[in-house]
């Protein structure tokens, strides 16, 4: 014990060189596109939260919220608070989606960013620009691959249009990792984390579990289908939608109701232990 201490007392940090650290968080919600025709269920489109910066490097480029790490905080809290400053609402929780730690990735220097997903359930999740930010804004996705096997992400907010290629790199423990062949005007490395949480996010859907994240308490199953269906960016039949998630809802005896529809009977998540 007292050799440790004596060790602990002549060791220096600032023997090291150390990289700064910082948290992205890649944003999403489910937007609805309403429909003229009330007859018809309004879908809904999956929506992902930019910043513009407003300083060097990458002045007016579009950017994931972010930040460095505080003194006395974990990672985890840095992104929670992150969120929180950029959309007034702090998150539940985050999924993480790895460590991105490319030599020369920050111009400023060694940095390195621990990525974080973060999902919002409501439609008026309000975003705010920071003290580093002049705009925000929340931006329709589409991220397919195209014949020539690259990826393309494709992210619009009225008359703003940003589109970055890339190429998968590789897969290893279910994580796609990307590099960039044209970044689109995204700031840094962000088009590689957006396709890596994209991808990490679609593999989550599949099981259900992340959908009910982006829904209320109680649900009808047409809005879990619609979330499935943004998300995968597929139509399903609603028959087979049922079929598949009966394992994962039970009903209520509570119906919503809306113009011109007949009521439909809610639904809320089962229980982990009762899924079979």
């Amino acid at each position: 014990m007292n050799d440790e201490k004596t060790f602990l007392k002549s060791y220096s940090l600032s023997d090291y060189e150390r990289p700064s650290v910082t948290a992205d968080i890649v944003a999403f919600k489910l937007s609805s596109e309403d429909s003229e025709n009330y007859r018809l269920n309004p879908g809904k489109k999956l929506s992902l939260l930019l910043i513009k910066r407003g300083g060097h490097p990458f002045k007016d480029h579009w950017a994931l919220p972010g930040g460095f790490l505080n003194p006395g905080e974990t990672i985890e809290e840095c992104a929670l608070r992150e969120v929180e400053e950029e959309t007034s609402v702090k998150p539940v929780s985050l999924m993480s989606i790895g460590l991105f730690s490319e030599p020369g990735r920050d111009p400023r220097g060694w940095i390195i960013s621990n990525a974080f997903v973060s999902v919002f359930g409501a439609d008026r999740v309000e975003q705010k620009s920071g003290d580093d930010a002049s705009d925000a804004g929340w931006f329709d996705v589409s991220f397919e691959q195209n014949d020539d096997g690259e990826y393309i992400l494709s992210l619009s907010k009225g008359e703003e249009k940003l589109r970055a290629v890339l190429k998968e790199e590789k897969c290893a423990f279910g994580i796609t990792s990307f590099s960039i062949i044209d970044s689109g005007s995204l700031a840094f490395d962000h088009a590689k984390i957006i396709a890596g949480a994209l991808t990490a996010l679609r593999g989550s859907a599949k099981d259900f579990q992340i959908i009910f994240d982006f829904l209320p308490d109680k649900f009808t199953l047409t809005e879990m289908q619609n979330v499935q269906e943004a998300i995968l960016n597929i139509s399903m039949q609603p028959a087979n939608f049922r079929r598949k998630v009966s394992d994962f809802v039970e009903e209520t005896d509570e119906y919503k109701s809306g113009a011109g529809h007949r009521p439909a009977r809610l639904y809320k998540k089962r229980n982990r232990e009762d899924q079979s």
